[in-house]
């Protein structure tokens, strides 16, 4: 059971000489709270001119295209199921988990200029989910959602256009 998940993307300019001391503090600050990992193949920071060009042009958030990583933090339990004595869910322990995740990706959080996720990568409860997950591409892929999808029929939690419905996906706030 996944007890949370944290993701901040790492801009190449973290990785320059003159910010390699405060980037290495940084991750040494992070890992007092919790672990975390780089993970080098989410970023697109020196590849090729074309590679860049066909990934500007997808929904992917802008910030991705000067990510040199993607830095993860996360915590699981064991397989909870309510009201079955012997596996119930640790709450407690959750919640200890989510606030040291949340602190520890905060220490690099505040090198972070501009905040990024993928939405299958990302914390269930951000609050900031449109610029976290699509950035400046955001009013682009809403207005495409209104022009094919005008009802709001296909929704997913913090997908593109969900903030018009109830948290539960089954009450329509707005147009």
């Amino acid at each position: 059971m996944l007890h949370a998940y944290r993701v901040a993307v790492v801009a190449r300019i973290a990785a320059r000489e003159e910010q390699q001391e405060g980037f290495t503090n940084a991750l040494f600050a992070a890992s007092r709270h919790w672990s975390v990992t780089l993970h080098v193949n989410k970023g697109l920071a020196g590849a090729g001119a074309e590679a860049i060009a066909a990934a500007s042009n997808t929904a992917t958030n802008p910030v991705m295209l000067d990510a040199f990583a993607l830095l993860i933090s996360a915590a699981h339990g064991a397989p909870a199921y309510p009201g079955i004595r012997g596996h119930e869910p640790d709450l407690a322990n959750a919640r200890r988990q989510v606030g040291a995740i949340r602190r520890a990706v905060g220490e690099i959080e505040r090198l972070v200029l501009r905040r990024g996720s993928y939405l299958a990568e990302s914390d269930f409860f951000e609050t900031a989910w449109q610029q976290a997950f699509w950035g400046s591409n955001y009013p682009r892929l809403l207005a495409v959602k209104d022009k094919y999808d005008p009802d709001g029929l296909f929704i997913v939690h913090h997908g593109v256009g969900s903030e018009r419905w109830s948290a539960d996906g089954f009450t329509r706030l707005g147009p």
